[in-house]
């Protein structure tokens, strides 16, 4: 919802402020978004009073139609080089510095990726933190930054079991059993190599025959 506002105050400054219409059709728009929504009138007008108890949304009057303007960079204290960042996480999720750069580019043009990671890091030392840098995904070369408007971010997998102490490894049951198959088959293998490799040296005279004895 206040990146939808944001994006929208930006991208077509005609029809900003807001109507309530126009707030459900942002929220359900199914391009530059992750995840796609499907908010019900009822789901925008609940999060449009919430918007408005934290001071970061205002209903302007003087019109036929309630219309709604953001309050971003003042409700968080926070510059417009910050608030574009944080819209961009809010409407696509978690993303690299780079990915950031690039989808914020019509709400603010970064001169480089440097400078996003600086506001970035600005925003990851606030009282409270708005933004948080998760742990590499296990390939890729760089992390991935979220926002924490709605608190902690729900990590993946992968990140969930690189904090557990797994090693980002996810193995399934069905793997499980295949991989203690593998293991019970080469145990097999190795015996009877080895019984192979000792009858071999007893035919070359290198080991007693099987039953015989050292003692004099």
């Amino acid at each position: 919802m206040l990146g939808v506002l944001y994006e929208k105050q930006h991208t077509v400054p005609d029809t900003y402020p807001l109507s309530l219409n126009s707030l459900v059709a942002g929220c359900n728009q199914k391009t530059a978004r992750n995840p796609v929504m499907e908010a019900t009138e009822s789901d925008v007008l609940v999060a449009l009073d919430s918007l408005k108890a934290m001071s970061l949304l205002v209903e302007v009057s003087g019109s036929r139609v309630a219309r709604y303007e953001h309050n971003l960079p003042r409700g968080l204290g926070v510059p417009g080089q910050s608030a574009a960042l944080l819209s961009t996480l809010l409407l696509r999720g978690p993303q690299t510095a780079a990915e950031l750069r690039l989808n914020a580019e019509r709400l603010h043009r970064f001169a480089d990726v440097s400078s996003v990671e600086a506001f970035l890091d600005e925003l990851a030392t606030k009282t409270p933190a708005r933004v948080v840098k998760l742990a590499r995904a296990p390939g890729a070369r760089e992390s991935r930054w979220a926002h924490l408007l709605c608190g902690e971010p729900a990590l993946p997998v992968y990140e969930a079991h690189a904090e557990g102490g797994s090693g980002g490894m996810d193995i399934s049951a069905g793997e499980l059993g295949t991989l203690k198959a593998d293991v019970g088959r080469l145990t097999d293998e190795l015996s009877t190599l080895r019984a192979e490799f000792d009858a071999l040296r007893r035919e070359l005279g290198l080991l007693p025959a099987a039953g015989g004895s050292d003692a004099v």
